[in-house]
């Protein structure tokens, strides 16, 4: 199918090639094309350029009505897969609570497990297609999902089959990350290592038998897992060609970036507490640094100091960490503006920390993030209202993306 763009106002984050993520500086460049057009054709982006000089051709156009045209949105860090939202441990929050106080009474990841050991595959991927629609209308073109309610062999499986059946459905890019380190169950509260031997020599075997993962994933945190277990499941996943994208410092800093960093994860993703050498371990790698700015807006923590990444020469990347006990949020429009008003960044960062970027964070970046002739059309179209970036910082808590297309 061809598809002709025409009348867009302005046309965003055009680039030429995409061999690195943007760092430093490079952050607040986003190259735009004002009057433009676009062809789409078999699903690519084939050529694209003022709307002057746009060719006649013999296909369906669409006016664009003068509004800007930007590449979709990419989340690389979500738990969309799950059985039930936590609203009663909201109301234990609101109360007084901590989330590591409601974790250690049974609620928290123990408590998505228990109710997704109780659903079938098909309820989960029932459930999990429909806030996929949803993520798409808000911008998304394309998606992580992770694993990590199961915590059994036999539900991590499921997950992860579910995940795979997404993949052939959601008309959109799906990535799967194995996180079954994401909490310890309770049938091994007093032994975490027979824990991470099952995750390691029976379920990752499975897993990577089957073909079910792109990732693996460990929650590396005081009371979770620590750095000799991250070094496990890191080395763990490389056995099976698994690069590791882990959460790392969400309350507490103790040695994670800089090791993660050292053993090639692909992403540190949380980054709410850092330090120093945090720093200077991003500076000097390939890792790719996530803040997840729902997140700290629901939990009411410190938001990942994304301005300081961004001038200690990080290669920034935002994301939702859409779950249903954490961030219960896939706004990816909303997460941008928390990033203006919070982190300090500025509209171009935060644009490109949520495309081009955020491609990279899942491999995905010689196909996605950026208008360039040979990637996938995967497009959103803004509202009149809409006609620089900055306004989809300023207009928060309203959806901008007016439509939607996918390839």
């Amino acid at each position: 199918m061809d598809l002709l763009l025409r009348n867009i106002g302005k046309l965003v984050g055009v680039t030429e090639e995409s061999a690195q993520p943007k760092r430093g500086a490079l952050m607040a460049e986003v190259q735009t094309i004002s009057q433009a057009y676009l062809h789409i054709q078999d699903g690519l982006i084939v050529s694209f350029g003022k709307d002057s000089d746009c060719p006649k051709l013999e296909v369906e156009e669409f006016d664009c009505r003068g509004r800007m045209v930007l590449p979709s949105f990419i989340d690389s860090h979500t738990h969309t897969v799950f059985a039930a939202a936590r609203s009663s441990e909201f109301q234990l929050r609101l109360e007084g609570k901590s989330y590591q106080e409601i974790a250690e009474s049974g609620g928290g990841i123990l408590n998505s497990a228990n109710k997704l050991a109780e659903l079938s595959e098909d309820e989960l991927y029932n459930e999990a297609i429909l806030r996929i629609q949803e993520i798409v209308k808000g911008g998304t073109g394309a998606l992580e999902i992770k694993s990590g309610y199961g915590l059994t062999t036999e539900t991590e499986l499921k997950m992860l089959r579910v995940i795979k059946r997404i993949k052939s459905s959601a008309g959109i890019p799906i990535k799967a990350t194995f996180l079954g380190a994401h909490a310890l169950p309770a049938a091994y509260k007093d032994d975490r290592q027979a824990y991470i031997n099952l995750v390691c020599n029976e379920m990752l075997p499975l897993i990577a038998r089957e073909g079910l993962a792109d990732y693996i994933d460990i929650f590396c945190e005081e009371g979770y897992f620590d750095l000799i277990d991250l070094t496990r499941i890191i080395q763990a996943g490389q056995n099976y060609k698994l690069r590791a994208k882990v959460h790392v410092n969400q309350f507490s800093s103790f040695g994670a970036v800089p090791l993660a960093s050292k053993l090639g994860a692909l992403s540190v993703d949380h980054l709410e507490v850092m330090t120093e050498s945090d720093f200077k371990a991003l500076k000097n790698s390939n890792t790719l640094a996530v803040g997840l700015p729902l997140c700290s807006l629901f939990l009411d923590i410190p938001f990942a100091p994304g301005r300081k990444l961004i001038d200690e020469g990080a290669a920034f990347v935002l994301a939702s960490d859409f779950n249903p006990g954490s961030s219960p949020s896939h706004n990816l429009s909303q997460a941008l503006s928390l990033a203006c008003t919070q982190m300090k960044l500025l509209p171009q960062e935060a644009f490109n920390a949520l495309t081009y970027n955020a491609s990279f964070a899942l491999q995905l970046q010689d196909q996605l993030g950026s208008i360039q002739i040979g990637k996938r059309a995967n497009l959103m179209i803004t509202k009149d209202k809409s006609t620089e970036l900055v306004d989809l910082a300023y207009w928060f808590g309203e959806n901008m993306i007016e439509q939607v297309i996918l390839a």
